[in-house]
């Protein structure tokens, strides 16, 4: 669960999962009406399979603000019922992020446009980079940008590093975009869940070196881009947004190259940005997103 807080907040975002009973939504709904919320939004889905239930919940206060506090204490009872894995946050709350990049800055300028023009719901403080090629991008953007080069040798330390930054500037999230540097089991075991990454193919399809060179070499009609989270078996982690696009025989691999750039920075801003507004929830090895 969310740690509690004194803030007085109007508007609660709710997302759980839990095995699937009878009376769960209504518990919910009536809890929420004794405290004085509205529900805007709601969406929910039941694992036929695994027989898990999982909901998404926006909630506003007709009563003015609330103490987060004390909503999440009368939510604590119905949570501990029905053995809820949840999270209850303000749904105004902007995540920091950190983006991780090397020398290819497609993703990382679809990220920094989208959030200076306000439409991906996130604070980015910061940049790391084992290059410098993406330093005036950042800094044209006046994001801090943090150099921390890497070899076999100082893996360890650099991942430090990595963590030093996010710990610093209070980020929740690190993106890998397009950042080329396998991340340790270590680092991914420590950022579990807090790591998403863009995949420069559709996986499972085209793994390794130079996908879109395999893909032309098969005559393929659809390349594509899948998002992520990390996990310690390379890339094979819980599955975010894939997207593909048509190519056909005329394409040049550097054409399916550049069509590929697009759609990975379109992919990637989708999966933060669900990410950032609760809409993602696991469920084994794969996700349940509540997209609108």
């Amino acid at each position: 669960m969310t740690p509690s807080s004194n803030d007085q907040i109007e508007n609660l975002v709710l997302k759980f999962s839990c095995d699937d009973q009878p009376g769960i939504v209504a518990s919910v709904a009536s809890l929420f009406s004794l405290q004085g919320f509205n529900i805007r939004e709601s969406s929910q889905f039941e694992d036929s399979s695994t027989r898990r239930f999982f909901m998404r919940t926006l909630l506003e206060s007709v009563e003015g603000p609330k103490s987060l506090n004390d909503i999440t204490s009368a939510f604590n009872s119905i949570a501990s019922r029905y053995n809820m894995k949840w999270t209850l946050a303000r749904a105004e709350k902007k995540i920091k992020i950190v983006i991780a990049v090397s020398q290819w800055g497609h993703c990382l300028d679809h990220l920094l446009n989208s959030w200076k023009q306000g439409v991906l719901p996130v604070d980015i403080v910061g940049v790391v980079s084992n290059h410098e090629n993406q330093r005036a991008l950042c800094e044209w953007y006046n994001v801090p940008f943090t150099y921390l080069p890497i070899t076999k040798e100082t893996k360890k330390e650099q991942e430090q590093q990595i963590l030093d930054v996010m710990d610093g500037t209070q980020a929740e999230l690190l993106i890998l975009a397009r950042y080329m540097q396998i991340l340790s089991d270590d680092l991914c075991r420590k950022l579990e869940g807090r790591a998403i990454n863009i995949h420069h193919s559709f996986l499972p399809g085209f793994k390794g070196a130079k996908p879109y060179h395999q893909a032309y070499d098969r005559g393929v009609k659809l390349i594509g881009a899948t998002a992520h989270y990390v996990t310690a078996e390379l890339d094979e982690g819980p599955i975010i947004e894939q997207a593909v696009e048509r190519v056909g025989h005329s394409n040049t691999p550097q054409e399916l190259v550049e069509l590929g750039r697009i759609t990975e920075a379109v992919v990637l801003q989708r999966a933060v940005r669900w990410h950032a507004e609760s809409r993602v929830l696991l469920n084994g090895q794969k996700t349940i997103v509540f997209n609108k």
